[in-house]
């Protein structure tokens, strides 16, 4: 490191000398501007001065017509002059106005009334028992006459006589009974 000693070093006898304390610095003190005296910000009466934005909007299906939104900006402050109805966080005017005048709607009185047995018998059949049932008297006497003739077409069950459990018997007879 004698290397770069040498070539920092601003004299012949440098490094032989003792150093030199190191003097302390001079404080400054400190200032503090305000912003108006403040040069290094700027133009401060630019910054300072209020801007009015306006925002518009296109309208919708359900709210058609554009919409305008306008506010006052400034680096302190920003303020809403004017916001069209349909945009979000736009208040209405309009308050609901009652014609009542507060005076509250008589309450309806409801009791159970007596019911005759009749009618609650009907209640408890339900609407649905004559639901897809042909009516008339050509219609009874035409599903008497087909359970008439279910009946005779019918096969009799006939009971078999106690077999061992698993013999296949009852199965070859209802071959037999669908062959023939």
């Amino acid at each position: 490191m004698g290397l770069f000693d040498r070539l920092f070093s601003s004299g012949s006898g440098a490094s032989s000398a003792p150093a030199a304390k190191p003097q302390p610095r001079k404080k400054t003190e400190a200032v503090f501007l305000d912003a108006d005296a403040a040069s290094s910000l700027g133009d401060v009466n630019l910054m300072k001065r209020s801007n009015t934005i306006r925002h518009t909007f296109p309208g919708t299906a359900d709210n058609p017509g554009n919409k305008e939104m306008v506010a006052e900006v400034s680096s302190m402050e920003a303020k809403l002059e004017k916001m069209s109805d349909g945009l979000p966080g736009a208040s209405r005017g309009e308050a609901d106005v009652n014609l009542t005048g507060g005076i509250p709607k008589p309450v309806k009185k409801t009791f159970a009334q007596q019911m005759s047995p009749a009618q609650l018998e009907q209640r408890k059949r339900g609407s649905a028992l004559g639901v897809n049932v042909p009516g008339g008297p050509a219609a009874l006497k035409k599903e008497q006459e087909q359970a008439a003739a279910g009946q005779t077409s019918q096969p009799q069950i006939t009971q078999q006589s106690t077999a061992k459990p698993g013999a296949i018997d009852p199965f070859r007879q209802m071959v037999k009974e669908l062959n023939s």
